[in-house]
């Protein structure tokens, strides 16, 4: 014969012990509240009640408002600029440790101002370097330039260094090492899907090291401004996500190697950091001044709507005519839901916005080749025809072409 089983006690707490631990809470929290009292502190905040859509001259209140929040918020500014100063010493220093140990230095500029991406400084220290290192220019997002705009860039920047057209794959890849593969073909000719330029970079590289009389692998450094896609290059080379890319500017802290092929090595590096000398408008051009904490977002979009053409902004954006930078921002924030409590438009948030389609790949713009073209004082007739040897400038010519087929319009 079975034994029933024993029905297990219950957990439920009596009716007795559960007021009585509830009034306990009570109690303690009445203390708490009066202790706060006390010492002054409340943890209720009065809700802004905003500007009723009935007030008279209400957008010109709102903009009167957004002015005072942003002279208050430039005086905050300061400290976040102090702190950032060590972190500079530690950028230039592992810059360094990426040029001594590199043979062949990549200078990767934007496609879209790349004299105004260019650091005189760097390319005079990798010339100054011992071992006769070669410096190569990448001209990234040629795809946001028109094609007749390439070819001048590359035809100007040839006079000194030999010049390779790109443009990186900017689809967002997973950390499992998978190589980038697209499921279709619609997906695999898209914009951010595509990548041109790798195969003819990767062949001019390993050519130059079959050269060398060296049996160590060619390392390649990879230096630019922080956004011009040097990590991207290096993902787009290599097939895989190898090193860690964004559109926030700082992503890379130090060198990190990477192995294209048995012979060639190519190595990340830290963004360049900007001279403190050089004209405002080139250090908000890239959102350095605004990381930096010495200008606030409304302020670097301000200069940067100086620099596009409105009728671009306006289709891009889908916005109407606007008078000013705090205008737009404000049709901005409207357009996309970037709402405050009483509905105020947070132009804060859509300048963030703003500054990170800049520094991405969504904003098409294009600078004008210089008429007159010069030698700088650290390049010399001797120093060009120098960097010129030993890279097979025929095949370079021919990678140049095939990727301005396949990527610009």
């Amino acid at each position: 014969m079975k034994r029933p089983k024993l029905r297990k006690a219950s957990k439920r707490l009596s009716c007795a012990k559960r007021y009585k631990i509830q009034k306990k809470v009570r109690e303690h929290n009445k203390k708490l509240r009066k202790e706060a009292k006390k010492k002054g502190v409340s943890k209720r905040v009065k809700k802004d009640p905003g500007v009723p859509s009935s007030a008279p001259f209400k957008e010109e209140v709102l903009r009167e408002a957004e002015q005072r929040r942003l002279q208050v918020g430039n005086s905050s500014q300061v400290r976040t600029g102090l702190c950032y100063k060590s972190s500079k010493r530690f950028l230039c220093s592992e810059l360094n440790k990426v040029i001594d140990a590199s043979d062949v230095v990549i200078e990767v500029l934007d496609a879209r101002d790349p004299l105004g991406y260019r650091c005189p400084q760097l390319e005079e220290a990798v010339l100054q370097r011992d071992g006769n290192k070669k410096l190569l220019l990448v001209l990234n997002k040629i795809d946001l330039v028109p094609k007749e705009n390439v070819e001048k860039w590359i035809r100007c920047l040839q006079r000194e260094f030999p010049v390779v057209a790109f443009k990186a794959s900017v689809q967002i890849q997973d950390k499992t090492k998978r190589r980038i593969v697209a499921s279709n073909e619609v997906l695999d000719r898209s914009r951010g899907a595509a990548c041109f330029g790798n195969t003819g970079l990767t062949e001019l590289l390993m050519s130059f090291a079959a050269k060398r009389q060296n049996e160590a692998s060619l390392r390649v450094g990879v230096v630019g401004f922080p956004n011009v896609g040097k990590s991207s290059l290096i993902n787009s080379m290599k097939g895989i996500l190898a090193c860690n890319a964004g559109v926030k500017r700082g992503i890379t802290k130090c060198m990190q190697e990477v192995h294209i092929s048995k012979t060639v090595k190519l190595i990340d590096s830290p963004g360049v950091v900007a001279s403190p000398s050089n004209p405002p408008a080139s250090l908000v051009l890239r959102s350095l001044q605004v990381e930096e904490g010495q200008e606030s977002v409304l302020e670097a979009v301000r200069t940067l709507l100086k620099q596009c053409d409105k009728a671009q902004i306006m289709l891009q954006y889908n916005v109407p005519d606007f008078r000013n930078s705090l205008e737009f921002l404000t049709m901005f924030a409207k357009k996309r839901g970037f709402l405050q409590k009483g509905g105020v438009p947070n132009t804060e948030q859509a300048a963030v916005t703003f500054l990170a389609d800049w520094t991405g790949a969504k904003l098409s713009y294009h600078c004008k080749i210089p008429e007159k073209h010069s030698l700088p004082a650290y390049l010399s007739d001797i120093t060009v025809a120098e960097m010129q040897k030993g890279w097979d400038l025929n095949n370079l010519t021919t990678g140049n072409e095939e990727t301005l087929k396949g990527t610009v319009d």
